[in-house]
């Protein structure tokens, strides 16, 4: 793809290490400025995002169970949602800048190779990173398994906490408290239904909302989009790229047309994916 790009990201249940290898990404939020970085950190969110590149954008994305980046980076998760930042501005324990391992992962000769030093290198971040909880993950477990339908008190009992408990370990390790988790996990089964031709009165029944209408405001909130718009938009020409949607086999993202003042330059935009957690 050898012009600008602009990429719609809807909410995942997932925190998201982006190492980028040359040109930078801009990514735009609602409410906040745009951030211009090569390489990115963003912990769950509850809102859309905007990333932008002017058509050479490389790298490896790796997507983490939320819990994961606590792990890894160690900072209190609540403090980065809906933001994006520089992960070399975030502690951990590699030794080295991630910026230094984007290098080296760009100056090898294939993905075989990358994903061999990049295992490596997550291997032993976590492993001298900061414990994260078991009750928080399976908590987390149930939630996904659940598809975000079991209530919070319930959750809570199922992993001996109280509900007060959880939601601060929640903060402190997911980012989102277990209500909002839950929002986002709703919205994606919500969107996987909804691309396999389930109607929006369907979906609204079997993913917990109270009606149809809740499932559109939930909906709209999230992504910016109603359903029907966002499965209109999904229909375009623009919607043909193997990359446009960051989870296999879900509608997660929309390419969106370039705006006048995007930016401009030669070559191909390409990306991997590595899931941990």
């Amino acid at each position: 793809m050898n012009r600008p790009r602009r990429r719609l990201e809807t909410p995942i249940g997932a925190s998201t290490l982006l190492l980028g290898f040359e040109q930078p990404v801009r990514i735009s939020r609602a409410g906040r400025t745009p951030d211009t970085l090569v390489s990115v950190y963003c912990g769950p969110t509850t809102t859309p995002a905007v990333g932008e590149h002017g058509g050479r954008f490389s790298g490896i994305e790796v997507l983490m169970t939320p819990w994961a980046g606590f792990t890894l980076f160690g900072t209190p998760q609540h403090e980065l949602v809906n933001r994006t930042v520089d992960p070399d501005e975030l502690p951990h324990s590699l030794g080295s800048p991630l910026g230094e391992l984007a290098a080296a992962l760009a100056a090898l000769p294939g993905w075989a190779e990358r994903f061999g030093l990049l295992d490596e290198a997550l291997a032993r971040w976590r492993e001298a990173g900061t414990p994260s909880s078991e009750r928080v993950a399976r908590a987390w477990s149930l939630l996904v398994r659940t598809g975000g339908a079991i209530p919070v008190p319930r959750l809570a009992e199922e992993v001996g906490w109280s509900v007060r408990h959880l939601e601060n370990r929640f903060r402190e390790q997911i980012g989102l408290g277990p209500k909002a988790a839950a929002r986002v996990l709703r919205l994606q089964r919500a969107r996987r239904l909804l691309a396999e031709g389930q109607s929006a009165a369907e979906t609204a029944a079997l993913c917990g909302f109270y009606d149809q209408a809740h499932l559109s405001g939930e909906f709209k909130a999230m992504t910016g989009y109603t359903p029907r718009e966002f499965a209109q938009a999904r229909r375009l020409p623009a919607q043909v790229s193997p990359t446009a949607d960051r989870l296999s086999g879900e509608a997660t993202s929309l390419v969106l047309p370039a705006r006048p003042d995007d930016w401009s330059g030669p070559g191909a935009h390409f990306s991997k994916t590595r899931r941990i957690g």
